[in-house]
């Protein structure tokens, strides 16, 4: 039975097989939803401090039902094999801070699964602007989600009053996270890695782009002493560039996933925004981790090369 059921998922792997994964995560995210905004309401209707901290413990548990289905229907759907390491070096209660190397839209449903009911929900800083993205920008707002407003350097000295809006909005979102063991979600490069943007940017890792230590600083610097772990990821896919359709669509055959269990440096942990010597060691300590990263990457495509 098993035989048949592999031979068949060989058979639909392609664009049939995409459009009916796709097709059930986007009924799996309606029906979670529903329930989710309806708990949503529950809990801003009434500003009550221990109401709302049930609520959102719901909330998340609603949110990792859609996680566990969504891996269901991955199972059904696709024929993908899934090599982890280093999956028990860590404490799976508490908080984490996860960073991750990031390629395609398929690593958010990798660290999805791999974390699925090990640690914490995993929550991401968002752009601002996403909050209006249709169904899943309001789940995001509801599940207390951060939303980042970046602003640039040249609108900074046209209204300097907005200077340290965004570690102001990041300390918020943390202060919600340490009622509710949580785990937070950080791709450092900033955008999805590709070899254009790598020779643009100059990065001087050949499998990654340059990792920016902002938004880990603001949450070292709001939780530092409160994270168990910092788990670094890295996300390998053996047989080239993952496009999120390609992982929909089963042709991913390999997911390769290495896990860095690392406990919180104690010299890093700071007030971030107003100590310069502090932010370049926390640079200098995540520029030595990426090295490092590139170098498993790089090891981790020569053998299947």
């Amino acid at each position: 039975m098993k035989e048949k059921i592999i031979r068949l998922k060989n058979i639909i792997r392609g664009p049939i097989c995409g459009a009916l994964t796709l097709g059930l995560i986007a009924l799996n995210t309606l029906f979670w939803c529903s329930l989710l905004f309806f708990m949503a309401f529950l809990k801003f209707i009434i500003p009550q401090n221990s109401w709302r901290a049930f609520c959102s413990r719901i909330l998340n548990g609603l949110a990792a039902g859609w996680v566990g289905v969504n891996n269901a229907i991955q199972n059904l759907t696709m024929n993908t094999r899934w090599v982890i390491h280093g999956m028990d070096s860590y404490n799976r209660g508490g908080w984490h801070l996860v960073i991750s190397n990031h390629q395609s839209w398929s690593d958010i449903f990798v660290l999805q699964r791999i974390f699925f009911r090990k640690i914490p929900f995993l929550k991401f800083f968002i752009k601002k602007e996403l909050i209006w993205f249709p169904i899943m920008g309001q789940a995001w707002w509801a599940l207390d989600f951060p939303f980042m407003k970046r602003y640039s350097k040249a609108l900074l000295e046209k209204k300097p009053h907005l200077k340290g809006k965004d570690i102001e909005i990041t300390l918020k979102a943390c202060e919600k996270f340490k009622e509710i063991p949580v785990s937070i979600m950080n791709f450092v490069e900033g955008t999805r890695f590709t070899p254009q943007k790598r020779d643009a940017l100059q990065s001087p890792y050949i499998n990654l782009l340059h990792p920016k230590a902002g938004g880990i600083s603001y949450v070292l610097m709001a939780m530092g002493r409160q994270l168990d772990k910092i788990l670094d990821v890295s996300i390998i896919y053996p047989d080239g560039p993952a496009s999120f359709w390609s992982f929909l669509c089963g042709k991913i055959k390999t997911v390769v996933v290495k896990i860095n269990a690392i406990s919180v440096p104690e010299y890093l942990v700071g007030d971030y925004s107003q100590d310069e010597a502090l932010r370049d060691k926390i640079q200098t300590w995540l520029n030595a981790l990426w090295a490092e990263k590139d170098k498993i990457l790089g090891a981790e495509k020569a053998l299947t090369a």
